[in-house]
């Protein structure tokens, strides 16, 4: 379909990083946000108008984004943001966008306890990871975690969250280590050295961007066998792995939403599309999916409403659903969050996901982890992963991306 002629456009800004400790997480983010951009404009833009992307990079400083966010709304005169991976950077945003009214779409995974009605959070809360992952891993590998993370908010929170639940399913956290953002290679080795006295049966990582390649590859060149005892993540992704390499990566597990070697129609479309545009599909991410859903949902709210006004956005998001690549997902309108799958992977021999557990329907959020029991029924509903693809019920109220 030919693109729009018309000079007018819609504005959106973009805030991940290109640079810096995170950038390995956030340019697959980034390039999630371009490509259904480029999708939707394809396919004649938003009520004839193209969506134009307005991008900084905040090179993974925190306090940057929350100055870039004020810059966006008050110099380039843009409504809507997306962008952010850590929390201390979405925390610095928040207070900006209340302040100015303005609409912010969070892509990323977090530790819950935060509603914002100026955020639609897109990645997954603790009952959507933390809680199956802690089930699998007490039930395959043992009771004994030794946590370690990077000393920010995220990690520090999502441990406090884990360690319930691990108290709570009867096992014990052995050990609890932060590292700094920038750590080197002897602080990761007072990690393994603590590893290794207190013979863990499995380590629970929330270290994010280049800490993890590092704290991964001295794992594997330590001698330790993955296979036995694997580091387990919500934070350890497809871009990650692929630095870290097959050899030191195989056995290690991660909890998410969704991961690219899954199997259905609309995630071969997804990441042909991607390679169309960028190349290579090896770096997306689950967080990259999550801006590239959440990038839709916006140009559908978009066309919708015919309006950038944040309260008829808002209103017309809640509830909304969209046949994402992981499935379909629906923001929740009792807290601007969203319903998503629920997966559990393990890197193979050549360093690709393959899940082995996913649950056989959405789970709804619950960011404050009002029910946070290891007995809900949804978990006992977790399946073994299939190689076919899904047969998931399609709604009549699910967005579909152009093309």
């Amino acid at each position: 379909m030919t693109r729009p002629t018309t000079d007018s456009v819609w504005r959106i800004g973009i805030l991940f990083s290109s640079t810096g400790t995170t950038s390995v997480i956030e340019k697959s983010q980034r390039n999630g946000v371009l490509l259904a951009i480029d999708e939707i404009n394809a396919a004649g833009g938003v009520n004839g108008r193209v969506i134009e992307p307005v991008s900084y990079d905040p090179g993974s400083v925190p306090k940057e984004y929350g100055r870039l966010a004020e810059r966006l709304i008050a110099e380039d005169q843009v409504s809507v943001i997306i962008g952010c991976y850590m929390s201390s950077a979405r925390k610095q945003v928040l207070p900006v966008i209340e302040r100015r009214n303005a609409l912010f779409f969070y892509p990323t995974l977090y530790e819950g306890f935060e509603y914002s009605p100026n955020v639609i959070y897109g990645g997954a809360t603790p009952n959507q990871n933390s809680v199956p992952l802690a089930l699998y891993l007490m039930e395959n590998y043992g009771k004994n975690f030794y946590f370690v993370g990077s000393d920010y908010i995220y990690p520090r929170e999502s441990n406090r969250v884990m360690r319930n639940i691990v108290r709570q399913g009867g096992g014990a956290v052995v050990g609890e280590r932060y590292l700094p953002i920038d750590a080197g290679a002897d602080d990761i080795q007072v990690v393994l050295d603590e590893i290794a006295a207190k013979q863990p049966d499995v380590i629970f990582s929330t270290v994010v961007g280049e800490g993890t390649v590092k704290l991964y590859r001295a794992y594997h060149a330590a001698g330790n066998d993955a296979r036995r005892v694997p580091i387990a993540s919500l934070t350890t992704n497809e871009a990650e792995i692929l630095e870290i390499g097959p050899e030191a990566a195989a056995g290690h597990i991660t909890a998410a939403p969704y991961f690219r070697t899954i199997r259905s129609v609309e995630n071969d479309r997804f990441l042909a599309s991607y390679t169309r545009l960028f190349g290579s599909s090896s770096a997306v991410t689950s967080c990259c999916e999550a801006a590239y859903f959440q990038t839709h949902m916006f140009a559908l709210a978009l066309g919708r409403t015919n309006s950038l006004d944040t309260g008829q956005l808002r209103e017309t998001l809640l509830g909304a659903t969209f046949e994402a690549p992981q499935g379909v997902v629906k923001i929740d309108p009792d807290n601007n969050h969203t319903y998503l799958q629920s997966r559990i992977a393990k890197v193979n021999d050549v360093g690709e996901f393959i899940v082995e557990r996913e649950l056989i329907r959405p789970i709804k959020p619950d960011p404050y982890l009002v029910n946070p029991d290891l007995n809900d029924r949804n978990f006992k509903l977790m399946v073994t992963a299939t190689s076919d693809y899904p047969q998931a019920p399609a709604s009549p109220l699910a967005g579909r991306r152009p093309g």
